[in-house]
C-alpha cells in the first residue's frame, strides 16, 4: 500500500485495500494530482506539467531552482525533438532557440551544471539524429522524462510532508545489502535467493497493475 501511494498508483492502491480488507489511507485520494503531472511529463507535455505543479504548489519551483531548470531543460529537449522530426521546419528550430534564450540562458550562469546541461542540449541541433554520440542521444530517450518525473514526485511528496521513497525500496536495499555482506563473509548461501514474491506473481495477485491501477507497478 505504501509503495502504491508513494509512487502514484491510486486505483491499484484502492484495489489492494479492498482485496486485503484494510482501510485506505487518506493518501489514496490525494495522489491523483501527482499522477496527472507524472503522465504529462512522460508524454512530453512539460508546459502542462509545470502549470499543474504551480497550481498544486505555487512556491515549489520558485524555491527549487534545480528542479525548475530540469523541467525547462526537458521542455527544450521536447522542442528540439520536434525539430528533429521535421528537419525542414525552420519555425520549429527558431522556437526552440527562442525558448532557450528566454527561459534557460538567464538561469544557466547561476550554476556550472546548468550551463553544462544547456550547452549539451543545444548541441542536439548541430547533429544529424543518426550521428548523435551516446552522451547526446540519451537526452532523447524516455529515461530523461522518467528521471525528471521521479524528481517532481519526490519534491511534491516532501512538500506535503510525506515519505519521498516507499518503505519497500528500503526493505529491498536492506535485503540486498545483507546478502552482499553474508557472501563477503563466505556464508553458505544458495547461488540465488528469492525475494519471496513468486506467490504474488503466480497466485491471486498475479494481475499486473498500470499507472491508473490497471497496469504495471514496478519497483525502481
Amino acid at each position: 500500500m505504501d509503495y502504491l501511494i508513494t509512487e502514484g498508483y491510486p486505483s491499484a492502491a484502492q484495489k489492494f485495500a479492498s482485496e486485503a480488507n484494510i482501510q485506505p489511507t487518506s493518501g489514496v485520494d490525494s495522489i491523483q494530482e501527482r499522477v496527472e503531472i507524472r503522465e504529462a511529463i512522460h508524454s512530453g507535455n512539460i508546459q502542462t506539467a509545470i502549470e499543474r505543479i504551480n497550481e498544486l504548489n505555487p512556491l515549489l519551483l520558485e524555491r527549487d531552482h534545480s528542479l525548475h531548470f530540469a523541467l525547462l531543460r526537458l521542455q527544450l529537449v521536447e522542442l528540439i525533438r520536434n525539430c528533429i522530426a521535421s528537419p525542414t521546419d525552420d519555425p520549429a528550430t527558431l522556437n526552440a532557440m527562442n525558448f532557450a534564450e528566454r527561459e534557460l540562458a538567464p538561469r544557466a550562469p547561476t550554476s556550472p551544471q546548468f550551463m553544462d546541461d544547456l550547452e549539451k542540449t543545444m548541441t542536439l541541433l548541430m547533429f544529424n539524429p543518426k550521428d548523435l554520440p551516446p552522451s547526446l542521444s540519451t537526452l532523447l530517450e524516455p529515461r530523461l522524462r522518467k528521471d525528471v518525473a521521479q524528481r517532481v514526485n519526490e519534491a511534491l511528496l516532501k512538500e506535503q510532508g510525506e515519505r519521498t521513497k516507499a518503505k519497500l525500496h528500503d526493505i529491498v536495499r536492506l535485503r540486498v545489502w545483507s546478502e552482499t555482506k553474508a557472501r563477503e563473509a563466505k556464508k553458505d548461501l544458495p547461488e540465488r535467493l528469492s525475494l519471496g514474491l513468486e506467490g504474488i506473481q503466480n497466485g491471486r495477485g498475479k494481475e499486473p497493475m498500470h499507472s491508473n491501477g490497471e497496469g504495471e507497478a514496478m519497483v525502481a
